[in-house]
């Protein structure tokens, strides 16, 4: 808008007092001696009035998305669909044999197709993965899925930054969201098993198709508590220990 008041300025002749037109002079270097830097900087000195707000933009394009948390849903194949969570993978729970002394402690959702690098050919045998059974019989409070191997699913939430597995508990503290809930569990104490993680298993739980076969492989026991060291009540030995998965 300056712009076009200078020049629409400057289309016109300068006229002297006695109504005779000046001739332009020749400038010097002083940027201030120009007559279009000169009106510019009047300008400036007397801005106009501030104009009306113009209307509002627009939505752009949402940013980047930074945090979320993932967590393992054990027992089922799919994620919660009514909060927020996202499926990265569906897999196959795996672990150590149950009664070898090495290997890994816990429990692993392996994705339904592996990519591998290089590789020696033949079995090495050395640190060997085995697939995860429900070891339940028919004292359980679950479906009949007994021997059977147990499938995974890795969730991942964007809305959330905090993840917690609360054993003994169906519900979350307030103000967190709850995932799901299930049974505590882990391999057997006894029978010369070792020590694997606890985890929360689905109180719904799928299994993988055609694993009937008793191949034993990685175990998932139920969870009691005793009452050595634990009150009893609230606890009770002779009741399965549940468990649930919240975030925040």
């Amino acid at each position: 808008m300056k712009t076009k008041l200078v020049l629409l300025l400057l289309s016109f002749p300068l006229m002297t007092a006695s109504g005779e037109v000046e001739r332009p002079k020749r400038q010097s270097s002083d940027s201030n001696s120009c007559p279009i830097q000169a009106i510019l900087n009047t300008l400036d000195r007397h801005p106009g009035p501030k104009g009306d707000q113009g209307p509002k933009g627009d939505k752009g394009e949402p940013g980047p998305r930074s945090g979320g948390i993932v967590y393992t849903r054990w027992g089922r194949t799919t994620c919660p669909t009514t909060q927020d969570a996202e499926i990265l993978y569906e897999g196959i729970t795996a672990g150590s044999w149950w009664n070898s002394p090495g290997g890994g402690a816990n429990y692993l959702c392996l994705p339904e197709t592996p990519e591998y690098s290089h590789y020696f050919p033949g079995v090495q045998g050395t640190n060997p993965l085995h697939g995860t059974e429900y070891q339940l019989y028919n004292k359980s409070p679950l479906p009949n899925v007994h021997d059977l191997n147990v499938p995974c699913a890795v969730c991942y939430v964007p809305t959330r930054s905090a993840h917690l597995m609360i054993p003994a508990r169906t519900s979350c503290m307030t103000g967190w969201t709850k995932e799901y809930q299930g049974y505590l569990m882990a391999t057997r104490h006894n029978n010369a098993h070792y020590r694997t993680m606890y985890e929360c298993v689905d109180k719904n739980p799928e299994y993988i198709p055609g694993s009937a076969a008793n191949l034993n492989g990685a175990v998932f026991y139920h969870v009691e508590a005793t009452c050595s060291g634990i009150p009893c009540p609230p606890y009770h030995p002779e009741k399965e220990v549940t468990c649930v998965v919240c975030t925040k």
